[in-house]
């Protein structure tokens, strides 16, 4: 079987054919078993694969968006019967249930190849902290991966795995996304199970997702969306927002005043990234860093090292040859917190909370560096809290501000080191910044991961349809641009596809409404192909729409041109008496603009 490295790439092959890519598998996994490479702590064994492979035979690979594509767990997720060991042997243990996430990727057809090393306990964003070595950084042995999901990172850029799980509690998905040239999607705190999930701090803690492409992150991401977490998995967390499936065409975005680097070519690469706003069309102006910056501060300043020391501070103390020392220095920190700081903590964020309202009424997204520089191994040593804490400058607020993000590559320096970017946006907008991070990849058409290959168009194209959403064809007034689409736009509906129905329907122009609307009807004979837009309508605000129809028009199902059903305006036949049949023109908006050049012409 050729090279193949993304999701997309790795489920056409095994739909293709199947054995061959089931013995691509068996030869992915006997090469990363013979060890020696830091980014893994444990890779599947034969038995494993083997159980995954008889499962995945009995499935349906029309039901499982994933079939057949390999990826990797960072080690401190579950899996039942694999151990557990969140970079501590001390702390490891047999799984008895696998995660939720998991689970939901392995029922949608995706393979576990193995467990990826980490910043132990996830207290970390270097990728060093770990006795089972530090993960080198894919570009540069010299310099840090990033952490903590530091092995995840390393596996998806060097394509052993299409796409990669890590965890994200203040940036350890983003930070070695960026320094490791692939896009990495946090989501908004609560909208992804982390039942299953070793705590690193239980109230802002998020499965976050490394990938190649937006397509793959989009594919990947819709299914996690839908694990179902079990009663009072994610009490800690507010009910996530609405969610928001795209951003307006002209992007507001914010960039920090006086933004912070180590690394002068960081610095200017981040300029070249505010310029690329301006070939984009977006607006772009200056925010307020500082009480975001403030928010951060208090997350390793403050108690939420209490939480960490909730969940490892007992291992930590009985001590062992696999504690790294400046993680038990970290955690053991959170051992001298009260209540009382806690809760004054609480209310702090709240007040700088409250102070950042207002750059949400300005901006759709803010941009800001992913990391202020990469650090060489060297300077680590040196000084690993200052270094590591630098790298935190623009990742540790957001989960405590219950926002979402998405790590993006943007280029390279002198050097050839990655250098990204991070839109970081209101809770709910995890689907709309995959969306925005398709536009962006589309644009740079910068090389994936490793430089493994050259950008493909389809690699930018998302055609995975967001979670909780059904299809919905409109017809007339609600198609783009027209007067009603404001409905859609505002019940945050997203174009999935332009196309027509099958040639089997007559379209006519309704006298007397207004806005004026055509009705659709169904025929048996003499039927005609008919334009229509079909959108991933949201399920919670279906309701609102349909309730706003008037007679004589409603949701029916209506099939189009490649044969599938979906739901779509149909109009009650007693309304067309006095009707024109306007099918002829094959749509809408053709008719309209034929009546109107008819207009013109007379």
């Amino acid at each position: 079987m050729s090279a193949v490295f993304t999701v997309a790439e790795w489920r056409a092959a095994a739909l293709g054919d199947r054995e061959t890519a089931f013995a691509a598998l068996r030869a992915r996994r006997q090469s990363l078993a013979r060890g020696g490479d830091p980014a893994w702590i444990c890779v599947a064994s034969e038995e494993q694969l083997e159980d995954q492979l008889a499962q995945l035979a009995g499935l349906d690979p029309a039901d499982c968006p994933l079939y057949g594509v390999p990826f990797a767990v960072k080690d401190n997720i579950d899996v039942s019967g694999w151990t557990t060991t969140a970079a501590c042997p001390e702390f490891a243990y047999v799984a008895g249930q696998t995660a939720t996430v998991v689970t939901a990727l392995m029922r949608a057809g995706a393979v576990l190849l193995g467990k990826t090393n980490l910043d132990q306990f996830a207290t970390g964003l270097v990728g060093t902290r770990s006795p089972y070595g530090a993960v080198p950084n894919t570009f540069s042995p010299e310099h840090v991966s990033g952490g903590s999901s530091s092995g995840s990172a390393s596996a998806v850029a060097r394509g052993l795995v299409a796409f990669a799980l890590g965890t994200d509690t203040a940036g350890s998905g983003r930070v070695p996304a960026g320094f490791n040239n692939l896009i990495g999607l946090k989501p908004t705190p609560g909208a992804v199970s982390t039942a299953g999930v070793v705590p690193a701090c239980r109230t802002l803690d998020c499965v976050s997702l490394l990938a190649l492409t937006a397509a793959d992150a989009a594919a990947v991401y819709a299914v996690m969306a839908q694990a179902a977490a079990p009663q009072g998995d994610e009490a800690q967390f507010q009910r996530p927002p609405s969610p928001r499936f795209a951003f307006p065409a002209r992007l507001r975005v914010g960039l920090p005043e006086e933004a912070f680097f180590t690394s002068p070519a960081y610095r200017e690469l981040f300029e070249q990234a505010a310029g690329h706003l301006d070939t984009l069309g977006w607006f772009r102006d200056r925010f307020d860093l500082a009480p975001f910056s403030a928010v951060a501060e208090l997350l390793y300043q403050g108690p939420w090292t209490a939480e960490r020391y909730a969940v490892a501070g007992a291992c930590i103390e009985r001590g062992g040859p696999g504690i790294d020392p400046t993680v038990a220095r970290v955690i053991g920190a959170g051992r001298g917190y009260s209540a009382v700081d806690a809760f004054n903590a609480l209310y702090r964020v709240r007040e700088l909370e409250a102070q950042t309202r207002s750059v949400w009424s300005l901006f759709d997204v803010l941009m800001v560096p992913t990391a202020p520089g990469l650090p060489t191994l060297a300077e680590l040593a040196a000084e690993p809290v200052a270094r590591n804490s630098e790298l935190g400058t623009y990742t540790n607020f957001v989960n405590l501000l219950g926002l979402s993000a998405v790590a993006l590559p943007f280029g390279f320096t002198p050097e050839g080191l990655p250098f990204g970017v991070t839109f970081i946006a209101p809770g709910g907008c995890d689907w709309a910044l995959a969306e925005l991070a398709a536009q962006w990849q589309r644009e740079l058409k910068l090389p994936l991961g490793a430089k493994l290959r050259a950008p493909a168009a389809a690699d930018a194209r998302i055609t995975t349809s967001p979670p909780g959403t059904l299809p919905l064809a409109v017809v007339g007034a609600h198609l783009s641009g027209m007067p009603l689409h404001h409905q859609l736009v505002e019940r945050a509906a997203r174009l999935r596809q332009i196309t027509t129905t099958t040639a089997s329907y007559r379209l006519y122009a309704l006298p007397g409404t207004q806005p004026a609307k055509p009705g659709l009807v169904r025929t048996a004979t003499q039927g005609a192909a008919i334009a229509v837009e079909v959108y991933d309508m949201p399920m919670d605000t279906l309701g609102s729409f349909l309730a706003g129809i008037p007679a004589p028009l409603g949701l029916g199902r209506i099939e189009l041109a490649d044969g599938r059903w979906v739901n779509g305006f149909i109009c009650e036949p007693c309304a067309l008496e006095g009707a024109e049949d306007i099918s002829a023109w094959g749509g809408w908006r053709e008719y309209l603009r034929g009546r109107d050049r008819q207009g013109v012409a007379s």
